[in-house]
């Protein structure tokens, strides 16, 4: 089984303005995704929150609403956040959808009832 994983960013929040400095980004709502290659069907994933604190004394990228801007957003993730047990979460649960151990029984009986 061979997974591809990659980021979704599903929402930023940010201060309006502090410091004279305008959409200071705080936080990175995220969700790592794995896809099994085998199966582009099937796959997984986490979600999860990355805290940016806003550094003054650190270069400021500011925001905008372009690839190259999600990007820099990417490597925040990639460097905050420990993906490895998520990559083995996300490995597990694909495995468990591929080799199912348990299974949903219904009673079907009362449905034919007239």
């Amino acid at each position: 089984m061979t997974i591809a994983y990659s980021w979704r960013i599903n929402q930023m929040n940010a201060k309006i303005e502090e410091d004279g400095v305008q959409n200071i980004i705080y936080a990175v709502h995220w969700t790592y995704i794995g896809t099994d290659l085998d199966n582009p069907e099937i796959s997984s994933s986490q979600m999860g929150v990355l805290a940016t604190p806003y550094d003054p004394g650190k270069p400021f990228v500011p925001w905008e609403d372009d690839q190259a801007f999600e990007n820099v957003v990417i490597g925040w993730l990639n460097a905050g956040v420990d993906v490895t047990p998520l990559q083995e979460m996300i490995a597990k649960s694909i495995n468990q959808i591929l080799n199912p151990v348990d299974e949903n029984l219904y009673f079907n009986f009362n449905d034919s009832k007239e």
